[in-house]
């Protein structure tokens, strides 16, 4: 664990969603807050169902909440068009899942540069950069294979370089081990730890592993659609 600065990163306010029909909602946030500090590491942990995943898409601005406020770097994102919001997913945000989800049929290399080729940056110094992140993942030597061709561990740790490409301010990571043998998911659990110290990242982890949970700074437990210190 290490101190987070005392900067502000991210806010949620009165955060509420709901799904279902008007007549029969069925809900799942209820007033959620969150404060998370430039650096912190926080994870988020609760039963099946209790609604981590969805308060992880609000806070990544892949879904967007019934009620409530959203604030990054201070800057209100509640009412931004959607082309604002996709432009601020692809630069401050990256996102990892309980699923790989690499294209296969690109490289690792080509995966990983896929969110810069997007965005349109200029292809040799992202293949550059593409090259150390993989290098930092331990998969220099295995920049040519295909997602096929790689273990579950590989796979994911290719999603973490890919997730890291734009330089991202927060990383979201909803059960990254959770498809993974105890050993790989310990493996990336580090490598994740790791580049977000060496990058000053701040993350927010969705996790069941109470024992990976307890090595973040932070842990809260969303229980009755709200978030607790309490676990």
């Amino acid at each position: 664990m290490h101190a987070p600065s005392n900067s502000l990163l991210l806010q949620a306010e009165n955060i509420h969603k709901a799904f279902g029909t008007k007549e029969n909602p069925i809900k799942v946030l209820r007033g959620v807050d969150l404060a998370l500090s430039s650096g912190e590491m926080l994870a988020i942990v609760g039963a099946s169902g209790s609604g981590k995943t969805t308060l992880l898409q609000i806070l990544g601005c892949l879904d967007i909440a019934d009620q409530g406020k959203l604030l990054f770097k201070d800057k209100d994102l509640t009412n931004l068009s959607e082309n604002n919001l996709s432009l601020h997913r692809n630069t401050n945000v990256g996102f990892i899942f309980q699923f790989h989800y690499l294209l296969p049929e690109f490289s690792a290399l080509e995966n990983v540069m896929m969110p810069g080729l997007i965005a349109g940056l200029p292809q040799k110094k992202l293949k550059e950069k593409a090259m150390g992140l993989l290098d930092q993942v331990a998969l220099d030597h295995r920049v040519e294979h295909r997602s096929g061709e790689l273990s579950g561990g590989e796979q994911q740790r290719v999603a973490l370089a890919r997730a890291l490409i734009m330089d991202p301010a927060l990383l979201l990571a909803d059960e990254p081990t959770g498809n993974l043998d105890s050993a790989s998911g310990r493996q990336v659990f580090n490598l994740l730890t790791n580049l977000c110290r060496t990058q000053s990242l701040s993350i927010i982890m969705v996790t069941h592993n109470m024992e990976l949970a307890g090595s973040m700074d932070r842990c809260l437990t969303l229980v009755d659609g709200r978030l607790s210190d309490e676990q």
